[in-house]
């Protein structure tokens, strides 16, 4: 009987702990800001939009450079210093007496994030056995979709009880308490690395183009379900919490993304890639369904709306260790972290074509089920051009 690996290292379990701490601080304010926003600052619902995009559009920037720091110099005092920024912004927030300051701190909040994701993420690869590499990247991201789950809930309830002074401190809490846990994280050492002085591969992986294409179109959709979709249960009549429906997503994402790994860790990448998105096919074209079926049944139809969101969980859930497997096997070992940013940047730009695009649909269309309609058939789009193309290609230049 072969004996696995060892997986559950003292610094993968501070990276876990780092983690779960720097998405906590994160969605416990995410709920909350637009409130502090209009409460402190009087700003519309125009300016709030534009003040929460400046952080994903200063995410997306500084991604693919991200990527080639990381794979030029040490990964640890890049990952502590962008890690140690994120946290002092929550600070910053209390003192920042006028709307200007609030939106510079805004900005180089999204820069820090997208440093600290991609470090994160280039690291835990690192620690990792390669051979339980998709069952670890699978419990990192549990991390997340736990985050996820507890964060806005526990914000909101702050919300209702607290001052913002005291959510505020609390994400500083948290961010700090992460910090101390990353600063425990023992990293393997990295040779530097020389590089041409102008290549497209210092900031994107290259080879990685058509998956990251297939990634795309993919979360196209889902940014539109995240963002819009408790719109959507209240435009059908659908009487069901939407918080409930984050919940079931969040607990498909959770289950899911565990079984994920270990089949990734078997080989099986393109496979589990592909089953993973005809679950996302069905569940899209199945939300598009429920202003229709609304006029049939509406307690089954508010039932089948959070068994939507279990098995939209259950899809991307999937998918998320294996594509981050399939990007990081096309790249050298030196290439990591350009890699990661390539497969992290890929799925920004979608959720922010989402965001951007959903709303816009339903008002063209007049209502939010013809953007779904269109987010199941670009995810078909997709999961053909995945099996057609990004496959084949995976499997001629994987380097491992």
């Amino acid at each position: 009987m072969m004996i696995k690996d060892k997986l559950l290292s003292p610094s993968f379990c501070y990276i876990l702990a780092a983690n779960f701490l720097l998405f906590f601080a994160f969605y416990l304010l995410l709920p909350v800001l637009p409130f502090y926003l209009k409460e402190q600052f009087l700003a519309g619902k125009s300016m709030i939009g534009f003040i929460l995009s400046c952080y994903t559009v200063a995410c997306l920037c500084i991604r693919p450079f991200s990527g080639y720091m990381l794979d030029t110099f040490s990964r640890k005092p890049l990952y502590l210093l962008s890690y140690f920024i994120f946290t002092v912004i929550f600070g910053g927030y209390m003192l920042a007496g006028a709307l200007a300051l609030f939106i510079t701190l805004r900005i180089v909040h999204g820069f820090a994030f997208g440093m600290v994701s991609v470090a994160g993420n280039t690291i835990v690869i690192d620690i990792l056995p390669s051979s339980r590499r998709g069952e670890g990247l699978g419990y990192y991201g549990l991390a997340n979709n736990i985050a996820m789950s507890f964060g806005p809930m526990t914000g909101l309830f702050m919300h209702g009880a607290c001052s913002y002074e005291v959510i505020f401190t609390c994400s500083l809490v948290s961010g700090c308490l992460g910090l101390i846990m990353a600063s425990l994280v023992k990293t393997p050492y990295k040779q530097p690395v020389k590089r041409e002085p102008i290549s497209l591969d210092r900031f994107f992986l290259v080879k990685g183009l058509p998956a990251g294409v297939s990634l795309l179109l993919l979360s196209i959709p889902y940014g539109m379900t995240t963002t819009y979709v408790a719109m959507y249960a209240e435009e059908i009549g659908i009487r069901t919490s939407s918080g409930l429906f984050f919940t079931c997503m969040a607990v498909g994402l959770a289950v899911s993304r565990i079984f994920s790994g270990r089949q990734v860790d078997k080989g099986r990448i393109t496979q589990v890639i592909s089953l993973g998105m005809y679950l996302a096919c069905i569940s899209f074209f199945a939300l598009s369904a429920c202003e229709r079926l609304m006029e049939w049944n509406a307690g089954v139809t508010s039932v089948l709306f959070l068994g939507i969101a279990l098995l939209q969980g259950v899809a991307f859930g999937t998918m998320f260790p294996a594509f981050n497997t399939l990007f990081v096997s096309l790249g050298t070992n030196s290439q990591r972290g350009t890699a990661t940013s390539t497969y992290l940047t890929s799925w920004d730009v979608g959720i922010g074509i989402g965001l951007m695009t959903g709303g816009v649909v339903a008002e063209a269309f007049g209502g939010f089920n013809h953007a779904y309609l269109i987010g199941g058939c670009l995810t078909v789009v997709s999961t053909l051009f995945f099996v057609v193309k990004v496959a084949p290609h995976f499997n001629r230049n994987k380097l491992r």
